[in-house]
Protein backbone atom coordinates (compact mmCIF):
# COMPACT_ATOMS: atom_id res chain seq x y z
CA UNK A 1 0.00 0.00 0.00
CA UNK A 2 3.01 2.77 0.67
CA UNK A 3 4.40 2.08 -2.75
CA UNK A 4 1.00 2.38 -4.20
CA UNK A 5 0.68 6.15 -2.34
CA UNK A 6 3.76 7.11 -3.21
CA UNK A 7 3.66 5.84 -6.62
CA UNK A 8 0.15 7.88 -6.81
CA UNK A 9 1.66 10.99 -6.24
CA UNK A 10 4.96 9.97 -7.91
CA UNK A 11 2.63 9.68 -11.46
CA UNK A 12 0.51 13.00 -10.22
CA UNK A 13 3.57 15.28 -9.81
CA UNK A 14 5.68 13.98 -12.96
CA UNK A 15 2.27 14.63 -15.41
CA UNK A 16 2.27 18.03 -13.87
CA UNK A 17 5.86 19.47 -14.38
CA UNK A 18 6.31 17.73 -17.69
CA UNK A 19 2.91 19.56 -18.89
CA UNK A 20 4.74 22.99 -18.17
CA UNK A 21 8.44 21.67 -19.15
CA UNK A 22 7.03 20.82 -22.59
CA UNK A 23 4.70 23.18 -23.13
CA UNK A 24 1.88 20.98 -23.48
CA UNK A 25 -0.45 23.09 -21.17
CA UNK A 26 -1.42 26.75 -23.21
CA UNK A 27 -0.56 29.94 -21.17
CA UNK A 28 -3.75 31.51 -21.47
CA UNK A 29 -3.64 33.92 -18.95
CA UNK A 30 -0.20 35.40 -19.88
CA UNK A 31 -1.10 38.16 -22.29
CA UNK A 32 -2.96 39.62 -19.27
CA UNK A 33 -0.33 39.85 -16.83
CA UNK A 34 -0.31 42.75 -14.64
CA UNK A 35 -4.14 44.30 -15.70
CA UNK A 36 -5.16 42.75 -12.24
CA UNK A 37 -6.41 45.27 -9.44
CA UNK A 38 -5.98 44.73 -5.91
CA UNK A 39 -3.00 42.16 -6.47
CA UNK A 40 -2.15 41.71 -2.53
CA UNK A 41 -4.90 39.27 -2.25
CA UNK A 42 -2.67 36.73 -4.19
CA UNK A 43 -0.19 36.71 -1.00
CA UNK A 44 -0.20 33.75 0.34
CA UNK A 45 -1.41 33.62 4.17
CA UNK A 46 -0.28 31.23 6.71
CA UNK A 47 3.33 29.98 7.26
CA UNK A 48 2.26 26.29 6.64
CA UNK A 49 0.68 27.08 3.33
CA UNK A 50 3.43 29.19 2.22
CA UNK A 51 6.04 26.71 2.73
CA UNK A 52 4.05 24.03 0.98
CA UNK A 53 4.83 26.11 -2.14
CA UNK A 54 0.89 27.38 -1.92
CA UNK A 55 -0.12 23.83 -2.51
CA UNK A 56 -2.80 24.03 -0.39
CA UNK A 57 -6.33 24.15 -1.46
CA UNK A 58 -7.13 20.08 -0.49
CA UNK A 59 -5.52 20.72 2.96
CA UNK A 60 -6.77 23.82 4.14
CA UNK A 61 -7.98 22.55 7.96
CA UNK A 62 -6.29 25.73 9.67
CA UNK A 63 -7.45 29.45 10.30
CA UNK A 64 -5.97 30.30 6.72
CA UNK A 65 -8.16 28.12 5.20
CA UNK A 66 -10.50 31.24 4.81
CA UNK A 67 -7.81 32.44 2.09
CA UNK A 68 -7.01 28.92 0.30
CA UNK A 69 -10.35 26.96 0.16
CA UNK A 70 -13.42 27.94 2.58
CA UNK A 71 -14.77 24.17 2.40
CA UNK A 72 -11.57 23.58 4.68
CA UNK A 73 -13.47 25.40 7.51
CA UNK A 74 -15.47 22.76 8.92
CA UNK A 75 -12.65 20.19 8.45
CA UNK A 76 -11.04 22.06 11.36
CA UNK A 77 -13.50 20.52 13.70
CA UNK A 78 -12.23 22.53 16.47
CA UNK A 79 -12.44 26.30 16.69
CA UNK A 80 -9.66 28.70 15.93
CA UNK A 81 -7.60 31.55 16.35
CA UNK A 82 -4.57 32.05 14.17
CA UNK A 83 -2.60 35.72 13.73
CA UNK A 84 0.36 35.92 11.04
CA UNK A 85 3.13 38.75 10.09
CA UNK A 86 4.64 38.38 6.60
CA UNK A 87 7.55 40.91 6.38
CA UNK A 88 7.18 40.97 2.28
CA UNK A 89 8.95 42.28 -0.63
CA UNK A 90 10.74 46.01 -0.50
CA UNK A 91 9.53 46.97 3.05
CA UNK A 92 6.10 46.15 2.42
CA UNK A 93 4.42 44.13 5.33
CA UNK A 94 0.89 41.58 5.69
CA UNK A 95 -0.88 41.17 8.87
CA UNK A 96 -3.64 38.76 8.87
CA UNK A 97 -5.53 37.83 11.90
CA UNK A 98 -8.87 34.90 12.04
CA UNK A 99 -11.22 33.44 13.63
CA UNK A 100 -13.03 29.78 13.31
CA UNK A 101 -16.32 28.63 15.26
CA UNK A 102 -17.56 25.62 14.44
CA UNK A 103 -21.13 25.62 15.65
CA UNK A 104 -21.67 21.81 14.97
CA UNK A 105 -20.62 18.85 13.58
CA UNK A 106 -21.63 20.52 9.68
CA UNK A 107 -21.20 23.76 9.99
CA UNK A 108 -18.29 26.16 10.66
CA UNK A 109 -17.97 30.13 10.23
CA UNK A 110 -15.35 31.88 10.24
CA UNK A 111 -13.92 36.24 10.00
CA UNK A 112 -10.71 37.32 8.89
CA UNK A 113 -9.04 40.92 8.38
CA UNK A 114 -6.10 41.33 6.51
CA UNK A 115 -3.68 44.69 5.96
CA UNK A 116 -0.87 45.24 3.70
CA UNK A 117 0.77 48.45 4.53
CA UNK A 118 4.36 50.10 4.30
CA UNK A 119 6.20 53.39 5.80
CA UNK A 120 5.20 56.44 4.37
CA UNK A 121 6.86 57.36 0.92
CA UNK A 122 8.14 60.97 0.33
CA UNK A 123 6.32 62.97 -2.55
CA UNK A 124 8.58 64.12 -6.09
CA UNK A 125 8.41 65.97 -8.62
CA UNK A 126 10.80 66.84 -11.68
CA UNK A 127 11.55 69.95 -9.71
CA UNK A 128 12.32 67.94 -6.22
CA UNK A 129 13.45 64.38 -7.35
CA UNK A 130 14.21 63.54 -4.07
CA UNK A 131 11.38 64.59 -2.64
CA UNK A 132 9.30 68.58 -1.54
CA UNK A 133 8.95 67.92 2.04
CA UNK A 134 5.29 65.83 1.60
CA UNK A 135 4.49 62.27 2.06
CA UNK A 136 2.53 59.66 0.63
CA UNK A 137 1.30 56.71 2.08
CA UNK A 138 -0.33 53.15 0.22
CA UNK A 139 -2.37 50.31 2.24
CA UNK A 140 -4.54 47.48 1.37
CA UNK A 141 -7.24 46.05 3.14
CA UNK A 142 -9.11 42.73 3.04
CA UNK A 143 -11.75 41.84 5.53
CA UNK A 144 -14.95 38.90 5.43
CA UNK A 145 -17.02 36.37 6.34
CA UNK A 146 -16.74 32.74 5.68
CA UNK A 147 -18.70 29.85 6.24
CA UNK A 148 -18.71 26.07 5.58
CA UNK A 149 -21.13 23.22 5.36
CA UNK A 150 -20.46 19.39 5.67
CA UNK A 151 -22.67 18.07 2.68
CA UNK A 152 -22.13 14.30 3.70
CA UNK A 153 -19.38 12.50 5.50
CA UNK A 154 -16.59 13.20 2.71
CA UNK A 155 -18.09 16.33 0.52
CA UNK A 156 -18.12 19.85 2.28
CA UNK A 157 -18.29 23.37 0.60
CA UNK A 158 -18.00 26.49 1.41
CA UNK A 159 -17.97 30.32 0.36
CA UNK A 160 -16.39 33.61 1.18
CA UNK A 161 -17.86 36.98 1.07
CA UNK A 162 -15.04 39.86 1.48
CA UNK A 163 -14.59 43.25 1.41
CA UNK A 164 -11.13 44.89 -0.19
CA UNK A 165 -10.02 48.49 -0.69
CA UNK A 166 -6.70 49.67 -1.96
CA UNK A 167 -5.60 53.32 -1.15
CA UNK A 168 -2.66 55.29 -2.73
CA UNK A 169 -2.25 58.94 -1.81
CA UNK A 170 -5.94 59.22 -1.29
CA UNK A 171 -6.75 57.59 -4.75
CA UNK A 172 -9.05 54.75 -3.39
CA UNK A 173 -11.10 51.64 -4.82
CA UNK A 174 -12.73 49.35 -3.25
CA UNK A 175 -15.56 46.55 -3.95
CA UNK A 176 -16.96 43.13 -2.41
CA UNK A 177 -15.60 39.57 -4.00
CA UNK A 178 -16.28 36.43 -3.12
CA UNK A 179 -14.83 32.60 -2.90
CA UNK A 180 -16.15 29.38 -3.53
CA UNK A 181 -14.73 26.07 -2.40
CA UNK A 182 -15.43 22.26 -2.41
CA UNK A 183 -13.50 19.65 -0.11
CA UNK A 184 -14.06 15.98 -1.15
CA UNK A 185 -12.26 12.71 0.34
CA UNK A 186 -12.32 9.80 -1.80
CA UNK A 187 -12.39 7.12 0.23
CA UNK A 188 -8.93 5.84 -0.14
CA UNK A 189 -6.64 6.30 2.32
CA UNK A 190 -6.76 9.91 3.46
CA UNK A 191 -6.22 10.82 -0.27
CA UNK A 192 -8.66 14.16 -0.92
CA UNK A 193 -9.33 16.38 -3.92
CA UNK A 194 -10.51 20.24 -3.68
CA UNK A 195 -11.47 22.77 -5.86
CA UNK A 196 -11.62 26.89 -5.39
CA UNK A 197 -12.17 30.02 -6.96
CA UNK A 198 -11.35 33.01 -5.15
CA UNK A 199 -11.57 36.71 -5.52
CA UNK A 200 -14.30 36.66 -8.21
CA UNK A 201 -16.48 39.66 -8.56
CA UNK A 202 -16.95 43.03 -10.90
CA UNK A 203 -14.39 45.36 -12.15
CA UNK A 204 -12.46 47.76 -9.63
CA UNK A 205 -12.42 51.71 -10.49
CA UNK A 206 -10.67 54.16 -8.27
CA UNK A 207 -13.18 57.13 -7.07
CA UNK A 208 -12.99 60.57 -8.70
CA UNK A 209 -11.13 61.86 -11.59
CA UNK A 210 -8.35 62.97 -12.93
CA UNK A 211 -7.02 65.87 -15.00
CA UNK A 212 -5.75 64.17 -18.24
CA UNK A 213 -3.13 66.12 -20.24
CA UNK A 214 -3.76 65.71 -24.41
CA UNK A 215 -2.21 68.14 -27.27
CA UNK A 216 -4.49 70.65 -26.73
CA UNK A 217 -4.90 71.43 -23.07
CA UNK A 218 -6.40 68.87 -20.44
CA UNK A 219 -9.93 67.01 -19.92
CA UNK A 220 -10.85 65.71 -16.60
CA UNK A 221 -11.78 61.95 -17.40
CA UNK A 222 -12.68 58.68 -15.50
CA UNK A 223 -9.83 55.79 -14.15
CA UNK A 224 -9.65 52.91 -15.79
CA UNK A 225 -11.24 49.90 -14.10
CA UNK A 226 -9.52 46.68 -13.33
CA UNK A 227 -10.72 43.08 -13.01
CA UNK A 228 -10.05 41.99 -9.41
CA UNK A 229 -7.28 38.94 -9.20
CA UNK A 230 -9.56 35.64 -10.00
CA UNK A 231 -7.65 32.10 -9.60
CA UNK A 232 -9.65 28.55 -10.22
CA UNK A 233 -7.32 26.29 -8.30
CA UNK A 234 -7.96 22.26 -8.16
CA UNK A 235 -5.42 19.89 -6.42
CA UNK A 236 -5.11 16.77 -4.28
CA UNK A 237 -3.50 15.93 -0.35
CA UNK A 238 -2.64 12.80 0.91
CA UNK A 239 -0.51 10.63 3.79
CA UNK A 240 1.63 9.09 1.33
CA UNK A 241 3.97 7.28 4.17
CA UNK A 242 3.26 6.44 8.15
CA UNK A 243 5.50 4.92 10.24
CA UNK A 244 4.56 4.67 14.33
CA UNK A 245 5.14 8.41 14.63
CA UNK A 246 6.50 9.67 11.23
CA UNK A 247 4.27 10.86 8.56
CA UNK A 248 4.48 12.91 5.18
CA UNK A 249 2.29 14.57 3.77
CA UNK A 250 1.96 15.27 0.12
CA UNK A 251 0.10 17.64 -2.14
CA UNK A 252 -0.05 18.92 -5.37
CA UNK A 253 -2.15 21.77 -7.14
CA UNK A 254 -2.80 23.52 -10.52
CA UNK A 255 -3.87 27.20 -10.13
CA UNK A 256 -5.46 29.01 -13.19
CA UNK A 257 -5.03 33.02 -12.63
CA UNK A 258 -7.16 35.02 -14.62
CA UNK A 259 -4.35 37.78 -15.00
CA UNK A 260 -1.14 35.41 -15.25
CA UNK A 261 0.22 31.74 -16.93
CA UNK A 262 -1.19 28.62 -15.20
CA UNK A 263 1.01 27.13 -12.99
CA UNK A 264 1.83 23.74 -11.45
CA UNK A 265 2.55 23.83 -7.29
CA UNK A 266 3.48 20.89 -4.84
CA UNK A 267 4.41 20.47 -1.25
CA UNK A 268 5.63 18.39 1.37
CA UNK A 269 5.37 18.14 4.93
CA UNK A 270 6.91 15.76 7.68
CA UNK A 271 5.40 15.48 10.78
CA UNK A 272 6.43 13.73 14.05
CA UNK A 273 4.55 12.88 16.95
CA UNK A 274 2.06 15.78 15.91
CA UNK A 275 4.25 18.18 17.20
CA UNK A 276 7.18 18.68 14.70
CA UNK A 277 7.36 19.90 11.57
CA UNK A 278 9.11 20.45 8.51
CA UNK A 279 8.16 21.66 5.01
CA UNK A 280 9.14 22.59 1.56
CA UNK A 281 7.31 23.08 -1.73
CA UNK A 282 8.10 23.45 -5.37
CA UNK A 283 6.25 25.89 -7.98
CA UNK A 284 6.54 25.09 -11.48
CA UNK A 285 6.45 27.44 -14.05
CA UNK A 286 7.45 30.25 -11.64
CA UNK A 287 10.92 32.53 -12.56
CA UNK A 288 11.58 34.10 -9.47
CA UNK A 289 10.32 32.48 -6.63
CA UNK A 290 10.49 28.32 -7.13
CA UNK A 291 12.03 27.10 -4.16
CA UNK A 292 10.28 27.48 -0.77
CA UNK A 293 10.62 26.17 3.24
CA UNK A 294 9.20 25.82 6.27
CA UNK A 295 9.13 24.84 9.77
CA UNK A 296 6.41 24.48 12.55
CA UNK A 297 6.15 23.40 16.45
CA UNK A 298 2.79 22.54 17.94
CA UNK A 299 2.25 21.98 21.91
CA UNK A 300 -0.89 20.19 23.51
CA UNK A 301 -2.02 21.79 26.83
CA UNK A 302 -5.12 21.20 28.97
CA UNK A 303 -7.18 19.92 25.64
CA UNK A 304 -5.45 23.04 23.42
CA UNK A 305 -3.36 23.07 21.01
CA UNK A 306 -0.72 25.89 20.31
CA UNK A 307 0.63 26.08 16.76
CA UNK A 308 3.84 27.91 15.86
CA UNK A 309 4.62 28.21 12.32
CA UNK A 310 7.45 29.74 10.18
CA UNK A 311 8.20 30.29 6.02
CA UNK A 312 11.19 31.27 4.16
CA UNK A 313 11.06 31.88 0.69
CA UNK A 314 13.95 33.72 -2.02
CA UNK A 315 13.12 35.52 -5.13
CA UNK A 316 15.96 35.64 -7.28
CA UNK A 317 15.90 39.65 -8.21
CA UNK A 318 14.45 40.74 -5.32
CA UNK A 319 15.08 39.58 -1.78
CA UNK A 320 13.60 36.63 0.85
CA UNK A 321 10.52 36.67 2.45
CA UNK A 322 9.44 35.26 6.09
CA UNK A 323 5.89 34.45 7.72
CA UNK A 324 5.51 33.70 10.99
CA UNK A 325 2.28 32.60 12.10
CA UNK A 326 0.75 31.62 15.98
CA UNK A 327 -2.53 29.69 16.22
CA UNK A 328 -4.66 28.22 18.79
CA UNK A 329 -7.24 25.49 18.70
CA UNK A 330 -9.74 25.27 21.73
Amino acid sequence: MLNKNILFFVLFISLGTTCFAQGLLPKLGEQRAGTAAVTFLKIGVGSRAVSMGGAYVAIANDGSAMHWNPAGLVQINRNEVVVSHLDWLLDVDFEYAGIVHQLNNTLALGAFAGYLHMADMPVTTEYHPYGNGEYFSYNDLVTGLSASVRMTDRFSFGGTLKYVREDMAGIIMDNFLVDFGTYYWTGYKTLRIAASMTNFGTDLRPEGTYERREQVGTREAGYQAFSPPTIFTMGAAMDVFKFRQHVFLASAQMNHPMDDQENFVMGLEYQYRRHLFLRTGYRANMDENKWTFGAGFQMHLYGKALKFDYSYADYNHLSMTQQITFGLEF
